[in-house]
Protein backbone atom coordinates (compact mmCIF):
# COMPACT_ATOMS: atom_id res chain seq x y z
CA UNK A 1 0.00 0.00 0.00
CA UNK A 2 3.24 2.17 0.78
CA UNK A 3 3.92 2.54 -3.15
CA UNK A 4 0.35 4.03 -3.86
CA UNK A 5 0.62 6.53 -1.16
CA UNK A 6 4.02 7.30 -1.97
CA UNK A 7 6.55 8.39 -4.97
CA UNK A 8 9.97 8.24 -5.72
CA UNK A 9 11.02 11.14 -7.05
CA UNK A 10 14.81 12.29 -7.43
CA UNK A 11 15.84 9.61 -4.36
CA UNK A 12 13.03 11.40 -2.21
CA UNK A 13 9.92 9.67 -0.74
CA UNK A 14 7.10 12.20 -1.89
CA UNK A 15 3.44 11.56 -0.57
CA UNK A 16 0.90 11.43 -3.52
CA UNK A 17 -1.18 14.83 -3.53
CA UNK A 18 -4.68 12.70 -5.03
CA UNK A 19 -4.54 10.85 -1.18
CA UNK A 20 -7.01 12.96 1.34
CA UNK A 21 -4.40 12.42 4.00
CA UNK A 22 -5.57 14.84 6.68
CA UNK A 23 -3.51 15.60 9.90
CA UNK A 24 -5.42 16.20 13.08
CA UNK A 25 -4.81 18.42 15.96
CA UNK A 26 -6.07 16.51 18.43
CA UNK A 27 -4.02 16.43 21.65
CA UNK A 28 -4.36 13.88 24.75
CA UNK A 29 -6.41 16.05 26.40
CA UNK A 30 -8.64 16.33 23.45
CA UNK A 31 -8.55 12.40 23.30
CA UNK A 32 -9.02 11.82 27.03
CA UNK A 33 -12.37 14.40 26.99
CA UNK A 34 -13.59 12.29 24.55
CA UNK A 35 -13.05 8.79 26.63
CA UNK A 36 -14.93 10.27 29.65
CA UNK A 37 -17.90 11.55 26.74
CA UNK A 38 -16.78 15.55 28.04
CA UNK A 39 -16.02 16.94 24.46
CA UNK A 40 -19.00 19.04 22.52
CA UNK A 41 -21.18 17.20 19.77
CA UNK A 42 -19.03 19.00 17.03
CA UNK A 43 -16.03 17.45 18.85
CA UNK A 44 -17.40 14.35 19.13
CA UNK A 45 -17.98 14.31 15.75
CA UNK A 46 -14.55 15.95 14.69
CA UNK A 47 -12.84 12.71 16.77
CA UNK A 48 -15.34 10.32 15.42
CA UNK A 49 -14.49 10.88 11.86
CA UNK A 50 -10.90 11.39 12.34
CA UNK A 51 -10.80 8.24 14.04
CA UNK A 52 -12.24 6.24 11.12
CA UNK A 53 -9.19 7.68 8.73
CA UNK A 54 -6.78 7.66 10.72
CA UNK A 55 -4.90 4.69 12.62
CA UNK A 56 -2.62 6.14 14.40
CA UNK A 57 -4.86 8.46 15.91
CA UNK A 58 -6.77 5.38 17.19
CA UNK A 59 -3.65 3.71 18.62
CA UNK A 60 -3.50 6.68 20.36
CA UNK A 61 -7.08 6.36 21.76
CA UNK A 62 -6.20 3.10 22.68
CA UNK A 63 -3.56 4.15 24.93
CA UNK A 64 -5.44 6.10 26.90
CA UNK A 65 -8.39 4.21 27.02
CA UNK A 66 -6.50 1.26 28.38
CA UNK A 67 -4.95 3.86 30.78
CA UNK A 68 -7.81 4.59 32.19
CA UNK A 69 -9.33 1.39 32.64
CA UNK A 70 -5.90 0.58 34.91
CA UNK A 71 -6.46 3.58 36.89
CA UNK A 72 -10.19 2.84 37.29
CA UNK A 73 -9.51 -0.28 38.86
CA UNK A 74 -6.66 0.76 40.84
CA UNK A 75 -7.92 1.29 45.05
CA UNK A 76 -5.99 3.60 46.84
CA UNK A 77 -5.70 4.37 50.91
CA UNK A 78 -4.36 7.07 53.21
CA UNK A 79 -1.68 4.86 55.10
CA UNK A 80 -3.04 4.62 58.69
CA UNK A 81 -0.44 7.13 60.39
CA UNK A 82 -1.88 9.49 57.88
CA UNK A 83 -5.10 9.41 59.02
CA UNK A 84 -4.18 9.17 62.81
CA UNK A 85 -2.16 12.73 62.13
CA UNK A 86 -5.28 14.61 60.67
CA UNK A 87 -7.79 13.29 63.11
CA UNK A 88 -5.02 14.46 66.05
CA UNK A 89 -4.78 17.55 64.33
CA UNK A 90 -8.68 18.34 64.08
CA UNK A 91 -8.70 17.48 67.82
CA UNK A 92 -6.16 19.46 68.53
CA UNK A 93 -7.68 22.80 66.66
CA UNK A 94 -11.21 21.86 68.50
CA UNK A 95 -9.63 21.92 71.98
CA UNK A 96 -7.73 25.05 71.18
CA UNK A 97 -11.33 26.62 70.17
CA UNK A 98 -13.60 25.67 73.25
CA UNK A 99 -10.89 27.40 75.15
CA UNK A 100 -10.81 30.75 73.55
CA UNK A 101 -15.08 30.63 73.87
Amino acid sequence: MLYRLCNWINGYLILNSNFNLTMHNFTPEDLLQYVYNETSPKKTAEIKDALEKDWSLREKLEVITSATKRLEALTLSPRKKTVENIINYAEKAISELTTEV
